[in-house]
């Protein structure tokens, strides 16, 4: 049963999603100010339709546009264009007791040397968040770390060509690196989910890694997209593996980011969509997920990456009904940089562990993720609103 309000630890009171002086208690008026104007923007389609062919030409001739980007729209959803640059905003979420999962953002590469260059780059994140509890956990893809189109083939069971066998084994090299990395300095590293038409691979080369860093605590996750209606069942699948085979399985239970796309790709194809007929079929398959990993908590640590409100609560409620301790190390909550911190903040507040998303990178380089997010957020219903509702709703209680 979710409830209207979450009873806390003792001493913190109860669990509101409506209390934005919590949530916006680290937010300045200048902050709130643009969030306000930045949310107002997203919220009219032309705006998010026409932003990412007008920015891109503005900035192929050369005007002067990128101080403005990073001054706006790059300020409210990114850290910075380097680690460093990201230092403030960990130190900020830290103040409300929220975490940094540092997310190098670039994306749309396909050569050997960026390849490198990408996971060097990756185990920068995990150095800087070693022994650092501002930054529990980091996060890569392996499409930022090998070609795009050879963990397609790979998908397809076609057999590689000798050269792409080497380019595979170099992939699988960087991958090991990074999660080694991660081992070694006893920092988690999620393995970010991709188009259903890769994600095989990605599967297989997630569970490998799990065997061999995973024995005695969750240091490598993969990510499950819940809007897949086969997700669920492979989350137990790999549950049982992990039980028979004796290692933590990590988990990052997510709803999905390639919806639109994947039902255009299968409609083209002519194949089945993997896709969930309904938004109530995937609120229900994550929730009943959100569920399954708390019933096996000794076995799964997971990672609740949501900006559903009732999942949420439901969370916080299955925490409290089984008596689990609020930071208890195999649960956190998630949610990107910039929304959803009614959420964020109520819960750290509360006591449970919870880490935001904080992508970084050249602000040329990340302004794919930045418009992919804004076209991703106005096809959620009533997202861009309810944000607005509790900004409209701070700046009132500030009088400003």
């Amino acid at each position: 049963m979710l409830n209207n309000e979450t009873v806390a630890d003792p001493g913190k009171g109860t669990l509101s999603f409506e209390n934005t002086e919590i949530a916006f208690r680290n937010s300045s008026n200048t902050d709130l100010k643009r969030a306000y104007w930045l949310f107002s923007m997203i919220n009219i389609n032309f705006f998010v339709k026409m932003g990412p062919p007008i920015t891109n030409f503005a900035m192929k001739i050369g005007l002067p546009i990128k101080g403005i980007i990073k001054a706006t729209i790059f300020k409210h959803f990114c850290g910075g264009e380097t680690i460093t640059e990201c230092d403030n905003t960990i130190k900020k979420l830290h103040n409300g007791g929220v975490g940094t999962i540092l997310d190098y953002s670039v994306e749309g590469e396909d050569e050997e040397q960026v390849f490198d260059a990408t996971m060097e780059e990756i185990i920068l994140t995990i150095k800087r968040a070693s022994g650092d509890k501002a930054v529990p956990i980091t996060v890569f893809k392996v499409t930022g770390v090998g070609r795009f189109s050879l963990l397609e083939k790979l998908d397809t069971k076609i057999a590689l060509t000798s050269e792409e066998e080497l380019e595979w084994k170099k992939v699988q090299n960087r991958v090991l690196a990074i999660c080694a990395r991660a081992y070694e300095s006893d920092v988690p590293v999620m393995i970010d989910a991709e188009e259903t038409w890769i994600q095989q691979t990605i599967d297989l080369l997630a569970l490998n890694m799990m065997r061999k860093f995973n024995k005695g605590k969750a240091i490598v996750y993969n990510t499950y997209q819940i809007y897949r209606h086969d997700k669920l069942a492979s989350l137990k699948t790999d549950h049982e593996v992990s039980v028979k085979e004796g290692f933590i399985l990590g988990a990052k239970l997510v709803r999905g980011a390639y919806m639109e796309k994947e039902r255009r790709r299968a409609a083209e194809m002519g194949y089945p969509s993997l896709i969930q007929p309904d938004k109530l079929s995937t609120d229900r398959d994550y929730d009943a997920a959100l569920c399954f990993c708390v019933d096996n908590l000794a076995q799964i640590a997971f990672v609740a990456g949501t900006h559903n409100e009732n999942s949420c609560r439901l969370l916080a409620d299955l925490l409290n009904e089984k008596k689990v301790l609020h930071n208890h190390p195999h649960v956190y909550f998630s949610q990107l940089l910039g929304m959803s911190d009614n959420l964020s903040f109520n819960l750290a507040d509360a006591g449970y562990n919870v880490a935001k998303y904080v992508p970084y990178g050249p602000v040329k380089s990340v302004l794919p993720y930045l418009f992919r997010r804004a076209q991703e957020n106005t096809a959620i219903a009533g997202q861009m609103s309810r944000e607005l509702g509790l900004i409209i709703r701070e700046k009132k209680r500030r009088g400003i």
